[in-house]
């Protein structure tokens, strides 16, 4: 029993791997908060109201369309109520026959509510209606409906704008769940595969990379988030990707790589994160988006490729196999860049024949067989 404890223990406590931070998560949401911000800096969200009823979540969204539109009729359906009390138009005063109210049929708060209602929306049922009797209705139905028609332009063109925010495109482009490095072209390279769900293109596509480490800088310095470019590319560049069909884009592990002294045995031990972006602009709304993705290195698999995802079907269309879009295959890989390098340097050198082993100079005395 105590065995058993003892066992369940190492498993799921001792044996479990420490969870890494990470900046961006996978599905590009940035895992960052700011701490003790002025209250004067926290005014200027309001400044640009706009944009930060565009960035609010839903259910926040919501509410604020909703009181909105309730709070602006409840409060003008209370200004209608005091210019009926005022003018002594509800029944609790007994007016007189010939007496003309400055909104008919105006008996409570709750007619009043319902005027404000139809005043506002421009639904005008004509039961209800201002006479010329009072200028202060005149002017306050002038005022509700110049006030209504900016709230109605404002929340109705949050909601369509948010609808229509290029976010929700950038769902349906996906990466996959690892990074990989094997050869390629006979260098060693980081890949990483892209794919578009839609088949509508993003118009100027651009991929590119930022590598985030915690280094010390020569004065002592500590920076916690020291971004290094990462340099993506396709066989065609890394600008206006042809982006109809998933793409295996790559980075050359040289010697300006951040990747270049790492080995396989030491990836694991490494601490940085990898954040991968494509941006790009939609072609049914010429609208620019942006994806983003992250990789630390238990992501990053040492000696695998990704296995084919694209064929051709017996009728001449393409295919593509999303069952194998993360799908990795082991392949023989170098232990590390400065291997393939030096590899490589050897077998040039060899050619140019420098240092060959086979090459041996052996000394023929010279011997004089002329006689005279």
């Amino acid at each position: 029993m105590f065995k058993h404890l003892q066992k369940w223990f190492v498993a799921h406590f001792l044996g479990r791997p420490v969870q890494r931070a990470r900046l961006v998560s996978k599905d590009g949401r940035c895992n960052i908060e700011f701490g003790n911000v002025e209250a004067q800096s926290r005014l200027i969200f309001f400044v640009d109201i706009w944009t930060t009823v565009l960035d609010l979540k839903w259910r926040y969204k919501m509410t604020i369309f909703i009181t909105a539109f309730l709070g602006s009729w409840f409060f003008f359906g209370l200004l209608w109520y005091a210019v009926a009390y005022i003018h002594k138009d509800l029944p609790e005063f007994h007016p007189s026959a010939n007496h003309t109210p400055c909104v008919e049929h105006i008996n409570g708060l709750t007619s009043a509510f319902l005027f404000s209602l139809e005043t506002q929306v421009t639904i005008g049922y004509g039961f209800r209606c201002v006479t010329e009797q009072c200028g202060t209705a005149i002017f306050l139905l002038i005022f509700q409906s110049i006030l209504g028609v900016i709230i109605n332009s404002f929340m109705c063109g949050a909601i369509l704008a948010k609808i229509s925010r290029p976010k929700k495109r950038a769902k349906t482009i996906t990466f996959s769940k690892n990074a990989v490095i094997s050869k390629r072209g006979g260098k060693l390279c980081l890949l990483i595969r892209v794919a578009n769900l839609r088949k509508r293109l993003l118009i100027g596509s651009h991929i590119y990379g930022k590598l985030l480490k915690t280094t010390i800088t020569p004065e002592g310095e500590t920076i916690i988030l020291d971004q290094i470019n990462i340099n993506f590319v396709v066989d065609a560049g890394n600008e206006n990707l042809f982006f109809i069909s998933p793409l295996t884009i790559y980075h050359v592990i040289d010697h300006a790589s951040p990747f270049f002294h790492m080995a396989a045995e030491t990836l694991p031990q490494q601490d940085f994160e990898l954040v991968v972006f494509l941006d790009g602009t939609v072609e049914s709304t010429s609208a620019t988006c942006q994806v983003r993705t992250s990789y630390i290195p238990e992501e990053v698999l040492w000696g695998y490729r990704f296995a084919p995802i694209v064929s051709k079907t017996k009728e001449g269309k393409y295919r593509v196999d999303f069952h194998n879009f993360s799908k990795t295959v082991e392949v023989e890989t170098p232990h590390c860049a400065m291997c393939l390098y030096n590899e490589k340097d050897a077998q040039a050198r060899m050619k140019r024949g420098y240092d060959n082993p086979n090459f041996i100079l052996s000394e023929v005395s010279e011997t004089d067989d002329t006689k005279m």
